[in-house]
């Protein structure tokens, strides 16, 4: 008998998106765990004892000092060597919106270069307004969380500081140079996007990368809200070719890369 694919899911005061992710992963066949922090940090639970560590969107601590900073401090001083032996077994991790902003913040993402510190970060938009809508997002790169996706998927976003900068220009060289860029906003129709297709004036128009392994998925987009096809906004207009919508996809990469690289 296989056994189960395991998810954690991190939570903390003020997450407010682990019931989707939740649902989303055990749609598909995962066990799942929606973990506290402080669980972690005080020994009550391992991260060695999963395949896939998740972050979900939210405001974490209340975005408190900047989005996703408190936590991301949390993982960096106290939880880190156990992140880089989960990472060097194999293993997976996706953070979502403010999970996203935890990786960058936490130097987990983009991951050039191991003790290299914060390579990026997410900013306060340029409409300098909480942006909450749907987006048009070219998919690109090598990363396991986007295989097989079509050239361009629809999915919302919610956030406020949601503009990626890189710490340099040659960051930004070195991921395109990579495929590291796994997410691009643009406009129906593929092209090059204006506001309010790039919602937060993101630098290269970058919505979502991986690491080197392109095993570790950051992304401002939140598939766990496209993960039913019902959840579209206009779904009532559209042909119903499956019950999943274009976030399911994501998740089910996350889970089969397991399932076929991991589980013996």
């Amino acid at each position: 008998m296989i056994p189960n694919v395991k998810v954690i899911i991190i939570r903390t005061a003020g997450t407010n998106c682990n019931e989707e992710t939740s649902f989303a992963f055990r749609s598909l066949g995962a066990s799942v765990e929606e973990v506290h922090i402080k669980a972690l940090i005080d020994g009550a639970r391992f991260l060695r004892d999963y395949h896939i560590l998740a972050l979900p969107g939210g405001f974490s601590y209340g975005d408190d000092i900047a989005s996703g900073r408190i936590l991301a401090n949390e993982l960096r001083l106290k939880l880190l060597e156990d992140i880089r032996q989960f990472i060097r077994e194999g293993k997976l991790i996706i953070g979502i919106c403010n999970g996203f902003q935890i990786l960058t913040k936490a130097g987990i993402l983009p991951g050039l270069e191991l003790n290299s510190g914060q390579e990026a970060t997410l900013f306060y938009n340029d409409s300098a307004k909480f942006e909450d809508r749907w987006v048009h997002l070219k998919v690109e790169g090598r990363c396991v969380w986007t295989r097989s996706l079509p050239q361009q998927i629809y999915l919302p976003v919610a956030h406020g500081e949601g503009k990626f900068i890189p710490r340099d220009r040659q960051v930004l060289e070195t991921l395109a140079a990579n495929g590291q860029i796994a997410l691009r906003y643009c406009s129906a129709d593929g092209g090059r996007p204006s506001y309010p297709d790039n919602p937060n004036g993101s630098m290269e128009n970058i919505a979502g990368l991986c690491d080197t392994t392109g095993r570790i998925l950051g992304l401002m987009p939140h598939p766990e809200r496209h993960f039913l096809f019902e959840q579209h906004p206009f779904w009532t207009r559209l042909a119903k070719k499956s019950p999943f919508g274009d976030g399911a996809k994501i998740f089910e990469n996350g889970i089969n890369y397991v399932k076929e690289n991991l589980l013996h």
